[in-house]
This record gives C-alpha cells, sequence and structure tokens, in this order.
C-alpha cells in the first residue's frame, strides 16, 4: 500500500555498528499511510538484535528485536507477541515488509521497502554471518554485568 514515492534510504558503519535510516510508511486504522523516518542499527557486540528507532516531533522511541525475524519476515510471516513481520506487495505491485509492533501503549504499523531491508540485513551478516552471532558475545563481560546488579 505504498502509494506516494519512493522511499530512501542512507546508511553508514561506524566502529563496526551498522546504521541505515530507512523511510517507512506508517499505515493507520483507515489505512492512510504517512512517512516516519526511521534508523535501523546493528552493533556485533549484541549480535541477535536489531534496533529499529522511530523519530516523531516529540520524541524518539526505539524497538529492540531479533534480526532473524527481521530475516525470516523478509519472506515468511513471523513473530509471536509483540512484534509480527511479513511480505507483502504495494499498491503499485513492488515488494514490502509489513512491521507491526504492539505494546500496552498501543499498536505500530508500518511498511517497509523490501529492498532497503534486505541491503540492512545483507550488512549486518556480511559483518556477523548467521551461526556465528555466539562467537560476537563477550561472556565474561556478560558475566560482570548481571555479578554488577
Amino acid at each position: 500500500m505504498l502509494n506516494d514515492g519512493e522511499s530512501r534510504s542512507t546508511s553508514q558503519q561506524i566502529d563496526h555498528q551498522i546504521s541505515q535510516d530507512i523511510v517507512l510508511r506508517c499505515v493507520d486504522a483507515d489505512g492512510r499511510t504517512m512517512a516516519l523516518t526511521t534508523t535501523f542499527g546493528y552493533a556485533p557486540s549484541d549480535p541477535f538484535a536489531v534496533t529499529a528507532t522511530f523519530r516523531t516531533a516529540w520524541r524518539e522511541v526505539v524497538w529492540t528485536f531479533a534480526r532473524e525475524l527481521l530475516s525470516q519476515g523478509q519472506n515468511e510471516p513471523a513473530g509471536d507477541g509483540d512484534v509480527h513481520i511479513w511480505p507483502c506487495l504495494d499498491a503499485e505491485g513492488r515488494a514490502i515488509v509489513i512491521i507491526e509492533l504492539a505494546s500496552p501503549d498501543g499498536e505500530l504499523l508500518v511498511q517497509a521497502p523490501a529492498r532497503d531491508v534486505s541491503a540492512f540485513l545483507g550488512r549486518t551478516h556480511a559483518l556477523v554471518p548467521n551461526g556465528t552471532e555466539s562467537a560476537h558475545i563477550d561472556v565474561d563481560d556478560l558475566i560482570d554485568q548481571l555479578l554488577a546488579i
């Protein structure tokens, strides 16, 4: 249902962390859409997770969810609980990825250009290939953090 204009994305990689801005389409209850600039992030220090930082006029809202969930959701419906992701086509037949987020405060449904999601995930997998995530976890640091609580 991406009706108005092409989405743009910019990206950067700083200190082995990946950050990519993707213009999503936020879908309201009546099916209307509006642009929502979102920064997707990935750090090898938290190799199983990706973040999505939604910027509004009032504040930034950060969601963290599994990289594998985003990856799987490109190809088939995925997710239980608060995050659901699935592939779809917009009104012009372009591939998009739908991301649905739910919290006690409300729900958000956004459409992301599939090519941008794929590019972001490709960069994360180039940095930390599937199956090697646990090699990037500093177990000693994790234990220190747990003992500090």
